[in-house]
């Protein structure tokens, strides 16, 4: 516990104050509080989450939310849970900004992309370096860099939907959006980047999205595994499109699958005069 007691009395400036998991609310019982870090030696009670950003944020040079929960509130923040969860935005309020200047830098994923989420603290520390300027962030606080384009956009499947291609049932190597994929409208980089070292991402290996990057998740994204809103309309117009964009694709693909004509029957020919090794 000591480099947080330590930040907290300005032993340490500057520093990065990483937040993973939501926030409660702690004024909204009588008694008893829901999440504590450390013991207060003073006092010999238990330090709430809430106490601990209260002392390390004002003297942050810059806050970051690790997670979907951290940024959002997630799982925990469903309608009716008890602990009246919320992100670091909705905490500190939307429009903080860190003693530099810096707002909430929001890293969502249930849980957060490895990758993503060490590339977001590598741009701060080549900032606070002052080799690149403010960071980019989107209104929902995310690296735009990382959440500017829909996981559809980067998916291995996306192919098959504009070609009218849908799985009915798990296994199939074609789009999964009639299973209930919402990769068409969440914003996540996973499809491109793999999952781990490059390799996976959800609907690559099969699995369906359920949104986790995004602040609706999951209440706006339930139930999991019915088709989106939206994606059945889209899903139906795209089948008589996607069969003649097939079609033409057919005709194409066996037009350059083979040699072209004028090489045909093209052989060297050898002369019985000439020596081996020469053709004409």
């Amino acid at each position: 516990m000591k480099i947080f007691h330590d930040a907290a009395a300005d032993r340490i400036d500057p520093f990065i104050l990483v937040i993973e998991g939501s926030i409660p609310n702690e004024k909204n019982k009588e008694e008893g509080y829901w999440a504590s870090f450390g013991t207060d030696k003073r006092t010999g009670q238990p330090i709430t989450t809430c106490e601990w950003i209260d002392r390390l944020a004002p003297k942050a040079w810059a806050i970051v939310g690790a997670g979907t929960c951290a940024a959002y509130g997630g799982i925990h923040a469903m309608e009716g849970n008890p602990v009246g969860a919320m992100g670091l935005a909705d905490y500190l309020g939307w429009q903080w900004r860190s003693k530099t200047g810096i707002p909430i830098v929001n890293v969502p994923g249930c849980p957060v992309h490895p990758d993503s989420f060490m590339g977001t603290l590598l741009y701060l520390l080549q900032q606070a370096a002052g080799k690149v300027p403010m960071i980019p962030l989107d209104e929902q606080l995310r690296p735009t860099w990382l959440f500017s384009e829909t996981l559809h956009q980067g998916c291995d499947r996306g192919g098959y939907y504009e070609q009218g291609e849908f799985a009915d049932n798990y296994g199939a190597k074609s789009c999964i959006v009639k299973l209930g994929c919402w990769g068409p409208v969440v914003q996540c980089n996973v499809g491109k980047r793999g999952w781990m070292g490059g390799i996976g991402g959800c609907p690559n290996v099969g699995g369906i999205c359920i949104g986790c990057t995004m602040p609706g998740f999951p209440d706006k994204f339930m139930p999991f595994m019915d088709q989106p809103p939206g994606s059945m309309l889209s899903s139906q117009a795209i089948l008589n499109y996607g069969k003649a964009i097939r079609a033409l694709r057919s005709f194409t693909q066996a037009s350059m699958n083979k040699e072209p004509s004028w090489r045909a029957g093209e052989r060297l020919n050898k002369s019985k005069d000439d020596p081996p090794g020469n053709s004409v």
